[in-house]
C-alpha cells in the first residue's frame, strides 16, 4: 500500500502545536489533518452503530482490570480468564491479597496466563509501588494527574505504553487511548497512517479525532444499534461493574473506540488474513494500488 507525503506531514502537524503563521500557510496540510479526524469519527460512529456498547473492562474491581492488564500481555484473554478465576477463589485478587500471598504460590495460581514468574513479580511489584507511593491506596493513585502517573506507571518494570494506557483508562477513567496491534493493522490497511508511525503518534492522532464524538455517541438510541441482534457482537462482554461505572464522555468514546476496534481485529482484519468483505469498515478502505 503506498502513503503519500501528505499523510506524514498532516501527522506531524495533527501531533504537535505550530503557530498560527505557520498553519495558515499550509493550508493543505490542515485539510489533511481534518480529513484524517473525519476518517477516524467515520469509523467510530459506523461500528458503534453495527455493535453497540462494547462494555469494556470486563472486571468487578478497579483492581482486577490492574491484574488484567498484566496478565494479558502475550497470551489469549481465555487464559486470563483463567488465571483470574484463580486468584478470585483464592481470594487474593486485591492489593491485599497479592502483598499478603507467597511469590511461589501465585506463579501458581497464574500459570494459565503464561510467563507465571515473569508476570507474578511485576504484580508483586506493583503492589510495592503502590504501598511506597500511595499508602496502598488505588484511590489515591487514580487521583494523581493523568501525565505524571502515565510517566510513573511507565518507569515500573513490564509496563509498557499499552498497559500503562489501558490502567489509566479501564481502571482508572484517565481520558488517553489505548493503542494495540488491532489498532496499528487497521490504520496501516486502510492507508491512514504508515506501520512505522510510533504509538505516541497514533496515541494523538485518535485522541484528537475522538474528542468531538462524545456527544455524537451520547445521541444514538438503541434503534441506531442495527447489529446487535446478529452473530457478532465485536469484542463485546457482558456488562461489569467496571463497564458500567459512571465515566466522562471523554473516557467512554475512548473505551467504547478501543473494544470497537479489538471486534474488528478479532474478526475480520486478521494477521494472515483479512475478511474485509463482511466488515463494518469495508466502505472505508482506500482503492487499491
Amino acid at each position: 500500500m503506498h502513503f503519500g507525503k501528505c499523510n506524514r506531514a498532516a501527522l506531524d502537524y495533527c501531533c504537535r502545536p505550530w503557530p498560527r503563521r505557520t498553519l495558515q500557510k499550509e493550508g493543505f496540510l490542515i485539510r489533511a489533518v481534518n480529513k484524517i479526524h473525519q476518517q477516524i469519527q467515520s469509523y467510530c460512529l459506523a461500528l458503534f452503530r453495527t455493535w453497540g456498547p462494547q462494555h469494556w473492562w470486563p472486571a468487578q474491581t478497579r483492581f482486577e482490570v490492574i491484574a488484567g492488564t498484566y496478565l494479558t500481555q502475550n497470551t489469549a484473554w481465555t487464559n486470563v480468564e483463567k488465571a483470574l478465576a484463580n486468584l478470585r477463589a483464592a481470594r487474593v485478587l486485591s492489593v491485599k491479597g497479592i502483598r499478603q500471598v507467597g511469590l511461589a504460590e501465585l506463579e501458581r495460581l497464574i500459570r494459565p496466563a503464561g510467563y507465571f514468574r515473569q508476570k507474578a513479580k511485576r504484580l508483586k511489584l506493583f503492589v510495592e509501588f503502590l504501598d511506597q507511593h500511595y499508602e496502598g491506596s488505588l484511590r489515591k493513585l487514580f487521583a494523581c494527574p493523568t501525565h505524571h502517573l502515565r510517566e510513573q506507571l511507565l518507569s515500573l518494570h513490564g509496563i509498557g505504553p499499552e498497559t500503562a494506557d489501558s490502567i489509566l483508562l479501564y481502571a482508572g477513567n484517565h481520558p488517553v487511548f489505548v493503542v494495540d496491534a488491532y489498532t496499528r493493522r487497521i490504520i496501516e490497511r486502510h492507508g491512514i497512517l504508515p506501520e512505522s508511525a510510533s504509538y505516541e503518534e497514533i496515541r494523538e492522532l485518535f485522541e484528537q479525532a475522538l474528542t468531538p464524538v462524545a456527544e455524537s455517541l451520547a445521541d444514538l438510541g438503541e434503534s441506531e444499534m442495527r447489529g446487535l441482534a446478529s452473530g457478532i457482537r465485536g469484542a463485546a462482554h457482558p456488562p461489569s461493574a467496571m463497564s458500567t461505572t459512571k465515566r466522562s464522555a471523554q473516557v467512554q468514546v475512548y473505551n467504547e473506540m478501543h473494544g470497537l476496534i479489538v471486534g474488528v481485529g478479532k474478526n475480520y482484519c486478521r494477521k494472515s488474513q483479512a475478511h474485509c468483505d463482511d466488515c463494518p469498515l469495508q466502505k472505508f478502505l482506500p482503492p487499491s494500488t
